[in-house]
């Protein structure tokens, strides 16, 4: 323990002297900040495969316990502790295997800790890898946390992360349009790390019955807005690399279409197709395949489509391809085909506008002006919540 304790001591020292550049260094590996908040308490994590510590990538949660301090429970967002388990998939209760602490799972009936659970502990840590979009769950999960940690009074401890799409950019949730891939009224890239969202749901008030839990962000070092950041682990099944994370904004709202986004093969969310089409070149066959997606779309079926391996990374949301596709189903003459599950898009989009735009033929400058005044309004109110430049 005094060992560890003096290397953490070297290491602040170091990054402390004048004129170095400052390496990045995330919330969860502060530990000379993060240990003080954690010791003598009882404490329940929410964390998952990306939740890893220094160069050998140690888990946050076999980090905490080596040093002493006392975690009673692991709450588990989509995809699992382990992040195995498929998109919607639910996740069951279980054990760590090598703690043997007990894992909750928050993906399933119950998405919020109940008082029961929370009962034995005193503050909840949250320390998992956001991509920067309100569809992704990980930002609805720590929303309930919040909500829970406001309504029994336990302290919230974020350990800050880089996002990987820093971007602000489509449109606004409107208020018919709440679900847990659109649990706030901010835009499909919000632009915030997940700690800077954390003092935004705070500080707007939008926990139930306005109530605002007991929030600490462990900021980062050596990161600013704007700075590119690859991750280290990937945040979910079918997000594998940096072109896939770059592109996720743009191509999930397919997953209202017909159109399959490359579920159930090695490259998901870099190429898209559909059997339905004909005229492109590119072709792949979605499998049931362990570790990615065992049910994709069109399962065993020929796809044609793009390849978006190489295509140049969207600054922001991209509609050329949603836009693109529904063309070509109509010309096809399957018009009425391509939007498959209307209500889902809508939803991931968080406004039934822009369907009805593409419906409508409308162009994507068009489209894009549908949304500016709103996002200009968010653009001012997010700048109180930032917390790096």
């Amino acid at each position: 323990m005094m060992k560890r304790l003096k290397f953490l001591t070297i290491i602040l020292c170091i990054s402390l002297i004048p004129g170095m550049a400052q390496e990045l260094r995330t919330g969860a590996e502060q530990m000379e900040k993060l240990l003080p908040l954690l010791q003598g308490k009882r404490i329940a994590l929410v964390v998952n495969q990306t939740s890893v510590v220094g160069e050998k990538q140690t888990h946050l949660l076999d980090t905490l316990l080596a040093l002493g301090v006392e975690v009673k429970k692991v709450f588990a967002p989509e995809h699992g502790f382990r992040g195995n388990a498929d998109a919607g998939e639910t996740v069951k209760n279980g054990r760590d295997v090598k703690s043997g602490l007990p894992i909750l799972s928050l993906y399933g009936k119950n998405k919020k800790p109940h008082a029961g659970q929370l009962a034995d502990i005193d503050a909840v840590l949250f320390d998992i890898q956001d991509v920067g979009a309100r569809f992704y769950t990980y930002i609805s999960t720590m929303h309930y946390v919040m909500e829970a940690c406001a309504e029994n009074q336990k302290a919230f401890i974020v350990t800050d992360r880089p996002n990987p799409c820093d971007y602000v950019d489509g449109p606004i949730r409107e208020k018919g349009k709440k679900s847990f891939v659109g649990m706030h009224a901010i835009p499909v890239l919000h632009g915030c790390t997940i700690g800077e969202l954390a003092q935004m749901i705070n500080g707007e008030k939008w926990l139930e019955g306005g109530l605002q839990c007991h929030l600490t962000v462990i900021a980062m070092t050596g990161w600013k807005h704007g700075d590119p950041y690859s991750l280290p682990v990937k945040p979910s099944p079918n997000l594998p690399n940096d072109q896939a994370i770059a592109l996720y904004a743009s191509l999930c709202p397919f997953e209202g279409t017909s159109v399959s986004v490359g579920r159930g093969t090695y490259t998901p969310f870099q190429i898209i197709g559909s059997p339905s089409i004909k005229g492109y070149v590119y072709r792949f066959t979605p499998r049931p395949l362990e570790g990615f997606d065992k049910n994709p779309l069109h399962k065993n079926l020929a796809c044609q489509g793009l390849d978006l391996r190489q295509a140049e990374k969207p600054e922001g949301l991209s509609l050329k391809y949603i836009i693109e596709f529904s063309r070509a189903y109509k010309k096809a003459g399957k018009a009425d085909q391509f939007f498959s599950r209307p209500s889902w898009f809508d939803l991931l989009m968080g406004t039934s506008n822009v369907r009805q735009s593409i419906i409508a033929g409308k162009s994507e400058a068009d489209i894009r002006a549908s949304w500016q005044k709103e996002l200009e309004a968010y653009k001012q109110m997010r700048k109180q919540y930032l917390i790096y430049p």
